[in-house]
């Protein structure tokens, strides 16, 4: 692993559920599985990570506020307000706020149920 995905541990990071659905009685086959909405505040300096993947997690990310870098297979992205990212089973990545202000993020991925 790339010193670039060394990530340090979270920090900074704020996560409110905005809602969720049982998927279970929605979708056949999907027994023990969410929808979720999230949102995500990155202050200035903070990170989410360490290094995780989306394996059995697929999302998608809006971003509302400020910029996230995006860190994944040793490279960094930064994305601003807007559609962010794809998180798919092939993605391995941490994220951090290099700003000066907060980040906001959208963060809708389905997952199983604790």
């Amino acid at each position: 692993m790339s010193s670039e995905q060394q990530a340090p541990k979270t920090k900074g990071v704020a996560v409110k559920l905005l809602a969720s659905v049982d998927l279970g009685p929605e979708i056949e086959g999907m027994a023990g599985r969410q929808l979720r909405m999230r949102m995500v505040n990155i202050a200035p300096g903070g990170v989410f990570g360490p290094v995780h993947d989306h394996k059995d997690r697929p999302g998608i990310v809006y971003i509302l506020e400020g910029t996230i870098t995006d860190h994944r297979n040793g490279v960094a992205t930064d994305y601003g307000p807007g559609v962010g990212w794809p998180e798919d089973r092939n993605t391995t990545h941490w994220l951090e706020n290099r700003g000066t202000t907060a980040a906001v993020e959208i963060s809708v991925d389905i997952v199983r149920q604790a």
